[in-house]
């Protein structure tokens, strides 16, 4: 799969504009993939309120990508930003 580099992220590469890019949802899968760590742990943070904002589409959950990002970057530590 190939991937496009997003304020330091990795993402699946998608055919939308820098506008549109912000407000996609994205399946924990993508999250967990992006992050470096299992589903479960995004399980785990969402549980314990700790991980990034999330939104509850019926019984389903997904994430912003901006919210993802916010997240990221609020967990900087060390080095310069």
């Amino acid at each position: 799969m190939s991937r496009v580099r997003f304020r330091g992220l990795r993402w699946p590469s998608e055919a939308m504009s820098e506008v549109d890019v912000g407000d996609r949802l994205l399946w924990p899968e993508e999250v967990a993939e992006v992050l470096g760590v299992p589903v479960g742990t995004l399980a785990n943070w969402r549980y314990q309120r700790r991980g990034p904002a999330f939104v509850k589409v019926g019984r389903h959950v997904r994430y912003r990508r901006r919210d993802v990002d916010s997240w990221v970057e609020r967990h900087v530590v060390g080095g310069r930003r």
